[in-house]
């Protein structure tokens, strides 16, 4: 094993800046190796993500990788096993691919400290933005990719579903997301066609002042009637009192699928989404008045709640909110992050084009307009489509005359 060289960052011809090094440009993963596994998994009716299977999906993204000419890949360390059972598969790989007609990437090992927390992903993140990557591809549920945004700064992220709630990575086909990555960070695709930008929802606590703590989200903010963090993760909906959304799809999992089967917003839609899930407490009389209706919501996988609905409304770009809740805890992404009282000042605010992601499909909708998978590579591609032949024949142009039904025997007449 050894270190990778240190990268440069260049400018690219679209103004990008992309890592460059000796052997090319650098690509990171940062893979989650106890994602989906939270308690969650326990009171749902949910899979599982054995270590073989996270193995399999770094190999298909590393192969993808290899095939668009990337050479280096920088990746975070674990002390779950999926190092060694990663390397035993690459090694395999590699002497099938003797011929030499398949390049697989140099992977090398993230030189920090592995504390099996989150922390390990904010480290990750933060090395991998200092080494100059030009992607980082990252396996793991919100939370997972809640710390690698958090740290990254302007490089790019690639988010594979591997956790319990996934309403931010969408489900992908690791092969598929590994073209996309590769022919990005090896400049084939300029990043006004490669990236989007994505909202994120800032969370301030007693801001400008010295106990200030500010932190973010990717999906949601809820703010619940606890006053301990325990076990993080949030599924009891008995205890929201109100939720904050950079988006809501409909076809999601987890709180925020309450937004969006209430008012759905995309997450390429200006704007985001507060639901209030009980009485304003700073309005005595509305304190104890009932909720609007009860609406159903899949809490988790298999997992449906009814929650009560008070009220809702659009936030806009950039604008705080007031938390009016006195007293709870804030989750992030369902995660039980941050605990605030009476005494407290705590703000919501949703960033709209707050960080970068590789666009899949239109990097590959653009690969395929551009014979980028090509040998030669094309450009453009030329139109060869051959027009349908057609028949002018007078029998084309009459009605068509039904089949006559044949009788077998025994059916009736």
């Amino acid at each position: 094993m050894r270190n990778a060289a240190p990268a440069a960052a260049v400018q690219t011809q679209d103004g990008d800046r992309r890592a460059e090094g000796p052997e090319g440009p650098l690509v990171g993963i940062i893979a989650n190796p106890v994602s989906a596994r939270d308690i969650r998994r326990v009171v749902a009716n949910a899979n599982s993500l054995q270590l073989a299977d996270r193995v399999n999906i770094v190999l298909r993204t590393l192969a993808a990788l290899g095939a668009c000419g990337v050479r280096r890949v920088l990746m975070m360390p674990d002390r779950e096993g999926l190092k060694p059972m990663l390397l035993r598969h690459l090694a395999r790989e590699r002497a099938a691919a003797g011929d030499g007609r398949h390049h697989w990437p140099q992977l090398d090992w993230l030189a920090m400290p592995v504390t099996a927390r989150v922390d390990d992903s904010f480290r990750a993140a933060r090395l991998l933005r200092e080494a100059g990557a030009a992607a980082i591809v990252v396996l793991g549920g919100d939370g997972t990719h809640r710390a690698v945004v958090r740290e990254c700064g302007p490089v790019p992220i690639a988010g594979l579903s591997t956790g319990t709630n996934n309403a931010y990575p969408e489900m992908r086909e690791a092969t598929l997301a590994g073209l996309a990555v590769g022919l990005y960070a090896t400049g084939r695709i300029p990043a006004d066609r490669a990236l989007a930008f994505n909202k994120r929802l800032d969370v301030a606590l007693n801001a400008g002042r010295a106990d200030a703590r500010h932190d973010i989200a990717l999906v949601d903010v809820a703010i619940a009637r606890e006053h301990y963090i325990g076990a993080k993760a949030l599924w009891k909906t008995d205890s929201l009192a109100a939720l904050y959304l950079a988006f809501a799809e409909p076809e999601a999992i987890g709180l925020s699928a309450i937004g969006g089967l209430l008012a759905p917003v995309g997450r390429r839609e200006a704007g985001g989404l507060r639901i209030e899930l009980e009485p304003p407490e700073d309005d005595a009389a509305e304190a104890s008045a009932a909720p609007l209706f009860h609406l159903q919501a899949p809490i988790a996988p298999g997992l449906l709640r009814p929650v009560p609905v008070h009220g809702w409304h659009r936030l806009a770009d950039g604008e705080p909110v007031r938390v009016h809740q006195r007293s709870g805890v804030v989750a992030l992404d369902g995660e039980r992050e941050i605990t605030f009282g009476p005494a407290d000042h705590l703000t919501v605010t949703l960033r709209e084009r707050a960080f970068r992601s590789i666009d899949i499909a239109a990097c590959l909708r653009h690969a395929a307009l551009h014979g980028l998978l090509r040998d030669p590579p094309q450009h453009p591609v030329p139109a060869r489509i051959p027009a349908a032949p057609h028949r002018t024949t007078s029998t084309s142009l009459q009605p068509s005359t039904p089949a006559p039904m044949l009788q077998t025997q025994g059916d009736p007449a």
